[in-house]
């Protein structure tokens, strides 16, 4: 089953650069979002969201906070004709070691364990950064590089990576 995988910050959401969407109000969708997700609603099977939020492991922002954002962006989703068929967040901070944080692939498993029909091997990963380009590698995946992060540049230029776009709504276009 064809399935895209989205990363958050950085291709559904603006950016903050050291910051962290806290509250609905600051979750800005990146331009072209509500064109892009009805386009690639069509075009895929399941859609899922995998986030590293690691502003809960830091005390900066609780669950019900980031389930309020998660909510606004399921709204622009629906209100726009896309959908996100499931969200999955590893709250933890980096040195946790936890195996759903990205690059590790925990995340990926708990959708296939919801989604049984999900094909690794025929998904797609778009992604703005190292961590997301090794997820999706590691699962044998399809990657896509959204505008990479600036301080990751160096680092993803020597990354594998199928293709490469400027914004969400770029690889929806090419795609479908």
């Amino acid at each position: 089953m064809d399935t895209l995988f989205l990363d958050r910050d950085g291709v559904l959401n603006v950016r903050m650069p050291g910051e962290y969407v806290q509250h609905p109000d600051a979750f800005i969708p990146t331009p072209g979002l509500e064109t892009a997700l009805p386009m690639l609603a069509a075009r895929f099977e399941r859609i899922v969201v995998v986030t590293n939020q690691a502003g809960i492991g830091k005390g900066l922002m609780t669950m019900e906070d980031l389930d309020a954002v998660h909510q606004k962006l399921r709204q622009i989703a629906e209100a726009s004709g896309g959908r996100l068929d499931a969200i999955y967040t590893c709250p933890h901070r980096s040195e946790a070691g936890c195996p759903c944080r990205k690059p590790a692939t925990g995340m990926a498993w708990l959708a296939l364990e919801q989604f049984p029909e999900i094909d690794f091997e025929n998904s797609w990963l778009v992604g703005d950064s190292k961590s997301d380009m090794a997820f999706g590698q590691a699962l044998g995946m399809r990657t896509v590089l959204i505008n990479g992060k600036q301080e990751e540049a160096e680092e993803l230029q020597k990354m594998h990576i199928h293709f490469r776009f400027g914004n969400l709504l770029d690889f929806a276009r090419f795609i479908c």
